[in-house]
């Protein structure tokens, strides 16, 4: 029951200050974060695009205080949509956005937000590819919905993303479902309360099998989000039960995960896509990694004793 302890670490000024500074923090981090700016992270995108894979790109940082570093998220989304045209991937490098970095949080929040993220769902579909919104604590969920919404309207790619762990999941999937949309399906990564959300692990990935079944037998593009093996060879009869074809759904996998089982599935033809971090805000980021798999937090406590 550590994911909910370092959960609630993620939120902390003292911790921030405190892992930030010990010494093997950045050698750990680089497992999950390739670099800072889009010089360090161009190399890695060709590298993986050149072994059969696809990413979505995320600018890590969420704790927007002000308008003014609500329009820089923007900016630097925008700087890595210019940096990517010139290499024609298309949607083989599509944008993941946290509408909390454009001032969701902020007064008039969901108003800026929309504003700060529709030039980048244009200038990426200007390059043939596009946006997917990154789900984030429930109390921002009505507000991701409606702008998902209002961008598929002139962008119907845009894609967003659901979280099994809600008890409300299973009727947006069905919403989603029937309405076309492209639905990235997570088990969650927020501390949530009891009363929004399944506390238990079996429970999550019992609604995690219903909503993916719901997603695949919709009208919309299933993106299956998890490292779990039996998970994955699920979706996979999942898909094979409703017809699905090998480009008619996909698998997304963080960067620094199980890369070996990124190119297996993707030497099997399917469509693979790593979700890739960077940017200097890698936090709370990070420790949402530890939150998630054991085996991470267990990988950072062996560094920190052989290398502290």
């Amino acid at each position: 029951m550590l994911g909910p302890v370092i959960l609630a670490a993620s939120r902390s000024d003292r911790m921030r200050r405190l892992i930030s500074a010990a010494p093997v923090t950045k050698q750990v981090v680089d497992r999950f974060i390739p670099g800072e700016t889009v010089d360090d992270v161009l190399p890695i995108i060709q590298e993986l695009t050149g072994k059969g894979l696809e990413l979505t790109m995320d600018v890590v940082g969420e704790d927007i205080t002000t308008p003014e570093q609500a329009a820089a998220a923007r900016d630097a989304y925008l700087e890595l949509i210019d940096r990517l045209k010139p290499l024609g991937l298309g949607t083989r490098a599509e944008m993941s956005v946290k509408l909390s970095m454009f001032g969701q949080a902020l007064p008039g929040g969901h108003e800026l937000a929309l504003a700060n993220v529709r030039p980048v769902v244009e200038a990426a579909a200007g390059i043939g590819t596009t946006v997917t919104l990154d789900a984030e604590d429930h109390t921002t969920l009505d507000s991701m919905f409606a702008i998902h919404d209002e961008l598929r309207k002139d962008f119907p790619q845009t894609g967003c993303v659901i979280q099994s762990y809600l008890f409300r999941t299973e009727e947006d999937a069905r919403r989603l479902a029937a309405n076309g949309s492209r639905v990235r399906l997570v088990k969650g990564a927020y501390k949530e309360p009891a009363e929004v959300a399944y506390q238990q692990k079996h429970e999550i990935d019992k609604a995690y099998v219903r909503i993916l079944r719901t997603l695949m037998e919709g009208e919309g593009y299933p993106m299956i989000g998890s490292h779990d093996p039996r998970l994955i060879t699920i979706a996979q009869e999942l898909a094979h039960r409703a017809g699905r074809k090998l480009d008619e759904y996909e698998f997304q996998m963080l960067y620094g995960i199980r890369g070996d089982e990124h190119l297996r599935l993707a030497a099997e033809g399917h469509r693979m896509r790593v979700y890739t971090a960077y940017g200097t805000d890698w936090y709370g980021y990070f420790m949402r990694r530890l939150a998630e798999k054991p085996a991470n937090l267990r990988f950072f406590a062996r560094s920190m004793v052989s290398k502290g």
